[in-house]
């Protein structure tokens, strides 16, 4: 477009002689579009009515108001203005204020040269020009990040990845003046025309047929570069973008105008893929999240079918006897765990306990829990099964090449109870030293008040855990209960859970149990005891279960 074809600049003149006005007025109207003002309060009207000026020219000395006091008051309004004053004198003093609050470009004296005075004005529109363009340029900048940022933040607070669709082309769309706005999400290397997300403004009608560019949607998909195609005839535009991240094309966005008066610059479709790139990894991160979230979903799934398999591999039902009374507990610190118990009472009238801790948490102990427990069920489906120390270098045998291979290990206590005889021989591979103690004595002494005389029986003899050493040695060990006793096995994750008590100045500590808090508690029980009631107590005072509990009790009635 030709200069002659620019919209002048406005320029203001003010003084209180009519005869300086005039002149002013001639000497610049052909190349700017003047405004004239006989007093420093006319002037600011003119600036309230006419916006602001690309040039002012004051006069010093006028009525009510001076030069300097008026140009002071633009400043702040209009700090592009460019401002020049025409004083009579040459007073230090006054120049020095003009300049610093009323921030003036350039003071000439009366009688001014016109000259001079053309060449100020036109040094002063020049001065405009550069600093307006300057400040639209950076007002450009600065909406382009506060548009940037408005709408990266509505795009990252959506949750997941259905909604994070529709929150992109609703952003883009509104944000963009466009008369609609579509997503095609890209799976693989296919184009989802179905599962496609639209945007129109509020009050559009839905179209009988798409607006949308198709063909220019697939180039795009094809090429992966934007592409925008303006028909200045109709007024329509159409645009697509291509969102990608780490060179995966993850969308196609198309967005389509008609009838602007304002059409997608470059610098509306540089700012559009600026939006793209930063949606793409939106969409991204989406899109692993939603994945991340279905394979969570299907684990917990998968991890509850184990559970329940797992629980049914434990004695759901425990024998009953007048003579003995057998209790079992076990509550893994996941899904699944690697602590196991078995009660087996075998056809010629021997009870068989076991329990036993693998190593590790989880589904990998899990499954070496199911493989010692078939193991110890087929020795013990004998029809004269080994004694335990025997039993335990079969289990040993059979499951040491695998557990060494993936290091872990298991420790495990073995116990054959003979009603006839009240005689338990049992074995030991590195687990918790197994308790007996007479427990209905001991209830007795709490319930009469008396001390606490009984003291527990740790059975120590013990060997390595399974899975150390290819070859299991150990000694068996055996001992005779009495009406009224209890054999006690417990795992780890009991004597290790770290419980909180109050002491006598009412602190609340918390501490490992161990072996001689246990105690303390099985102190407290009554007969015959209640191993759930145990439990509770020791889970109540428990924060957080780290590992699995698993707890056995044999008691002589």
């Amino acid at each position: 477009m030709s200069r002659g074809k620019e919209k002048k600049l406005k320029l203001l003149v003010v003084d209180d002689e009519t005869d300086n006005l005039d002149l002013l007025y001639r000497t610049f109207r052909r190349e700017f579009q003047v405004y004239k003002a006989e007093s420093a309060m006319s002037a600011l009207q003119v600036l309230e009515d006419r916006g602001e000026m690309a040039i002012i020219i004051s006069d010093q000395r006028m009525p009510e108001m001076n030069g300097t006091e008026f140009l002071s008051k633009t400043v702040d309004r209009y700090p592009d203005t460019i401002r020049i004053l025409l004083t009579g004198y040459t007073d230090v003093e006054d120049l020095v204020e003009a300049i610093n609050s009323g921030q003036v470009f350039k003071y000439i004296t009366k009688p001014w040269n016109p000259e001079e005075l053309k060449s100020v004005v036109q040094q002063a529109s020049e001065t405009y020009k550069v600093v307006k363009q300057r400040t639209n340029e950076l007002n450009r900048i600065l909406r382009r990040e506060s548009l940037l940022n408005a709408i990266m933040t509505a795009v990252r607070e959506s949750l997941d990845y259905e909604s994070m669709l529709t929150t992109i082309v609703e952003t883009v769309g509104r944000n963009f003046d466009a008369s609609g706005t579509k997503l095609y999400p890209v799976d693989g290397d296919k184009l989802r025309s179905s599962g496609a997300v639209s945007y129109g403004p509020e009050g559009s009608q839905e179209l009988t047929t798409s607006p949308y560019d198709e063909n220019l949607v697939q180039s795009v998909f094809q090429a992966r570069q934007s592409e925008l195609v303006q028909d200045e005839e109709s007024a329509v535009s159409h645009l697509a973008v291509p969102l990608i991240y780490q060179q995966n094309l993850l969308a196609i966005l198309a967005l389509y105008q008609s009838g602007s008066d304002t059409p997608w610059s470059a610098e509306d479709v540089r700012l559009i893929e600026l939006v793209a790139e930063q949606a793409a990894l939106a969409l991204s991160q989406a899109r692993l999240y939603q994945r991340t979230q279905e394979q969570a979903e299907k684990m917990l799934a998968e991890l509850d079918v184990a559970r329940q398999i797992q629980s049914n591999l434990l004695r759901q039902s425990l024998p009953e006897s007048e003579t003995e009374k057998v209790q079992a507990c076990c509550y893994p610190a996941r899904g699944v765990g690697g602590d196991f118990f078995e009660v087996y009472p075998h056809p010629q009238g021997d009870l068989w306990l076991a329990l036993g801790d693998v190593s590790g948490k989880g589904v990998p102990a899990a499954l070496f829990m199911a493989s010692a427990m078939s193991v110890m069920r087929r020795e013990l489906a004998q029809d004269n099964p080994p004694p335990p120390d025997e039993m335990m270098q079969n289990l040993n045998r059979s499951l040491s090449d695998d557990l060494i291979s993936n290091n872990c290990f298991i420790t495990m206590v073995l116990a054959r109870y003979t009603p006839e005889t009240r005689q338990l021989v049992y074995a030991n591979a590195g687990h918790i030293y197994p308790l007996i103690w007479p427990h209905r004595t001991t209830v007795q002494e709490v319930q009469q008040g008396q001390p606490v005389t009984a003291e527990p029986n740790f059975l120590k003899t013990r060997g390595i855990p399974l899975g150390i050493l290819p070859v299991w040695k150990a000694k068996a060990g055996d001992v005779t209960l009495a009406s009224g006793d209890v054999f006690l096995l417990t795992s780890d994750g009991i004597t290790e859970a770290s419980v909180t008590q109050v002491d006598e100045t009412g602190q609340e500590t918390t501490a490992m149990l161990q072996q001689e808090g246990l105690w303390e508690l099985l102190q407290q029980e009554g007969s015959p005891m209640d191993l759930s009631h145990l439990l509770d107590r020791v889970r109540g005072n428990t924060q957080e279960q780290e590992d699995d509990q698993t707890i056995l009790s044999l008691e002589v009635l």
